[in-house]
Order: C-alpha cells, then structure tokens, then sequence
C-alpha cells in the first residue's frame, strides 16, 4: 500500500497543535492525523515563526522544516500540501486588516502555488479565500493541473453528518424540504460550515439564490471590502427547491425536515435524533423518536478527509469536498455580504461582484 507524503504549511493550531486543545483522543491536526494513517506520511513543515518551527520538531519528531513554503514544495516533492496558514497569512489573534489597502489571501495563495506546480493533491483550511476572484484562481490552478483538492468543512466528513446523510438518502424522513442551522457564527469563519454542512445532508443541489444581513445591521460595506469577518444571518434556496436557514442562537445544531419526519444533529453535532410520521393523530401525523445504533466516531473527520483526497487521487473520482463544491459554497458565503450590501435583496449565484474582499482568520 503506497503511503503518501505530507507537507503542511503553517503550523499553528490545525497544522500541528490541535490535538493537544481538544485533547478526545481523536486527531485534530494535520500532523496527528498523518500520525493516526497508514496511507499517510507527514515528511515536512513550513512557518514564518521559528518557536512554531521549533515545537513542531520536538512535538512530532520531524526535522525536515522551513520558513519559505515554496523552497519546502520545491525540495520535498509532496504528495498532498496542507495549507494551514490563517486565511490572510497574519497571526492571530489579528482580527481586523492592518490597513484599508491590506488584501493578503494566503489560502488562495499557497494553493494556486501548489496547483500550479503540479502536486497531485492540496488540503486547504477554510475559506479557501478571501474574495471570489482570488477563489476563481484556485479552481482554474486546479482544474487546469488536475489538482485534487478538499478543504476544512469538516462535518460532511464526521461519523453523525455521514449518519444523517446515509438516512436523508434511505428515504427515513421522506423528501426533504428545509434545513436549519443553529447558532450564531461569523461570515466566513463559521458560516462556510454551516452552509457546507446544509448542502452535504441534502446531496450538494447547489444554491440557487439566498440573502442576509451582516451584523448589526447598520454595518457598511465600504470600498467593495470588510476589514473584519462579521456576524450575519441568511436564508437560501437551493437548486432542487429546499430552503435553509440559520437562526443566530444555539450551540452549533443542524436539521433536515422532510415530508415525513426529521433528523437533528445536536449536542454540538456530536448526537443525531431520528423522528419519523407514525401516522396516529387526529388530522395531522406525530412524529415519534426512532432509535438509533450508537454512532462510532472512527479514526476522526480529519484523517477521513485527508484519506479521502487519496482514494478520489487513486480512484479518478471526485472528492467529497471537491474544488466545484468548496468554490460554490464560498462564493455563497460572499454572496450573504452581496446581499447585504444591496439592502437584503436576494442575490443569484453565480455573483457579479467577483472583487468583494471579507478579511477573516
């Protein structure tokens, strides 16, 4: 079994630290989860902070490490490179662009770098950019090189999400006619989940139009730019006519309704809860709660994303995350500050508005 080599650029909290913080015995890091996989090897690391370079080294025993990304691609001959930078390449905690002309994309950056260089495959936190026209370049870097690409949406690769999705399908709720999800959560920090995450349970149809608001409300959109990620809400229509929502309080839920019953993913979506039509009542069905086995969590929604660019790789079959997929889901992203910008008007995707800019970690 051929194992495939890793290199991860940034090594902060998803590249190498993680395990540590959530501390559940599952690998969180890209680091653990080449750890945790035989078909996985992490040979190198990349940073432009030498104490990340240096605990990197003493905390996964791998010497190989750098501060330029690209001499590391260049001189490892990657299989898979891992882009664990924040989004815009500064340090957190920055929150907030440095300056009004700031316009760094750092996923965008190292992607479209990897792609173009010909490596078979490129892992990338989320989002995989700041604005639609910096998105556009990595689909074209990896469509145009063949590039096999997943992103760090991580619930349509975890244990209750891959449940719910298998029982959407088995028809256990009947046809589904909304989602919601339940929390309040910034733009494109957050809210690429929990759009991702809706499109996943009821088969990635597409987005056909949605609006929303930034908050507070009175928040401008000024020089087609956000130096900040905001607060916002939206609803949506997808293609095959379901409609979602997110209601900004609750601890990170998510449900599908359908003509027959429901599933709700809850206990910051560790649980799922079936109900289903008993068909009693008088003048209208109850929908009565349905037993389900215990969910086996696995080796983690990590591993399980990284294996699953390898077997798309070896396969020829497209990635659970695929390029099209985390490129449609930004762009609906953006189009939530689209519509804002245009007073809550709903907005059809694709977006016109390829240059607006949300600067986010």
């Amino acid at each position: 079994m051929k194992k495939y080599r890793v290199v991860i650029v940034g090594l902060g909290r998803a590249g190498s630290t993680l395990d540590e913080e959530m501390n559940d015995g599952l690998p969180h890091s890209i680091a653990g989860a080449c750890a945790a996989s035989d078909r996985l090897e992490c040979v190198a690391g990349s940073d432009i902070d030498s104490s990340r370079i240096d605990d990197f080294k003493s905390r996964w025993g791998i010497n190989s490490t750098y501060k330029n990304y690209k001499e590391m691609i260049e001189n490892e001959n990657p299989d898979i490179v891992a882009v664990c930078t924040t989004a815009t390449g500064l340090a957190k905690p920055a929150r907030e662009a440095p300056s009004r002309d700031y316009t760094e994309d750092s996923h965008a950056e190292v992607s479209v770098f990897a792609a173009s260089y010909g490596i078979p495959m490129v892992y990338s936190e989320k989002a995989m950019a700041c604005s639609m026209v910096k998105a556009d370049e990595v689909k074209q870097a990896c469509n145009q090189h063949g590039t096999v690409f997943n992103t760090g949406v991580l619930r349509r690769f975890s244990a209750p999400f891959q449940l719910s999705r298998k029982l959407i399908v088995d028809g256990e709720i009947g046809d589904p006619v909304a989602t919601v999800h339940y929390a309040s959560s910034d733009l494109l920090h957050g809210h690429i989940h929990s759009i991702d995450t809706q499109s996943y349970l009821v088969g990635d149809p597409g987005v056909k139009e949605i609006r929303g608001e930034l908050i507070p409300r009175n928040l401008l959109i000024e020089d087609n730019r956000l130096d900040s990620d905001p607060k916002s809400t939206y609803q949506l229509v997808f293609n095959n006519g379901v409609t979602g929502w997110t209601v900004p309080f609750g601890g990170w839920e998510f449900e599908v309704l359908g003509t027959e019953g429901s599933i709700r993913i809850e206990s910051s979506s560790r649980q799922v809860a079936l109900r289903k039509s008993s068909g009693k009542g008088s003048g209208r069905s109850k929908w009565e709660p349905i037993d389900l086995p215990e969910i086996q969590t696995g080796q983690g929604p990590v591993v399980n994303v990284l294996e699953d660019l390898v077997s798309a790789y070896e396969s020829g079959r497209p990635s659970l995350g695929n390029i099209d997929i985390t490129h449609h889901i930004t762009e609906a992203c953006l189009a939530v500050a689209e519509s804002h910008r245009r007073g809550g008007e709903w907005v059809s995707l694709p977006i016109t508005n390829r240059d607006l800019y949300v600067f986010h970690v």
